[in-house]
């Protein structure tokens, strides 16, 4: 009996909500629409940076072999730490073509947007350890014994990657965060049945 009382208030509660919001005017979010300009982002996300890779491994490779001294060593970094970039924009690209977003449901949804925003805030983190190694590297070179063209070189690319990942990740997780708005706080119907979606 309780637990019959405690459903019946649950649906209760549960419509009186559904009529508030629908008289402020909130509708439903179209799940296929919200899916799929999740996914046209990530496309994008990935085409850039892909762009970015193969742009750093063409000049890298190109101005490596006339250049000296840490100049020679700062484009070898860039061409080198740019193959892991193409390699991550490359399977993340074949991610977001491959994925059907017909097929989520709202919890799927929101839980596949929810962790491209943590990855890319994730990131971010690992972006400022990136510069803050250059940064190292260049200082380490100021030091007797080392081979100081190298280490200046390899620090100036990290410094200019990081910079980079951390400018694109932030740019990026803030796109992201933008469509947080099409999901406040929302009691609708949606293919599976009354849908309760919070805002995270």
């Amino acid at each position: 009996m309780q637990l019959h009382l405690r459903l019946f208030l649950a649906f209760s509660l549960s419509l009186i909500a559904f009529g508030a919001l629908r008289a402020q005017g909130l509708e439903p979010i179209d799940l296929l629409a919200f899916n799929q300009a999740s996914l046209s982002h990530q496309r994008t996300a990935m085409l850039t940076l892909g762009g970015w890779a193969v742009a750093n491994i063409a000049v890298g490779v190109s101005l490596q072999g006339g250049a000296e001294g840490s100049t020679k060593h700062f484009h070898r970094m860039n061409a080198l730490w740019n193959t892991v970039n193409l390699g991550i924009a490359g399977l993340g690209y074949l991610t977001a073509i491959k994925s059907d977003p017909a097929g989520w449901d709202l919890a799927s949804s929101l839980s596949k947007h929810q962790s491209f925003q943590k990855v890319l805030l994730f990131n971010t983190g690992l972006d400022v350890g990136y510069v803050l190694g250059g940064l190292y590297l260049t200082e380490r070179a100021k030091r007797p014994g080392v081979n100081a063209d190298q280490l200046k070189g390899f620090g100036n690319s990290i410094m200019l990657q990081g910079a980079f990942l951390f400018a694109f990740d932030l740019v990026n997780v803030l796109i992201a965060s933008g469509r947080n708005g099409d999901i406040p706080l929302l009691l609708g119907t949606t293919r599976d049945g009354l849908g309760l979606t919070w805002v995270f």
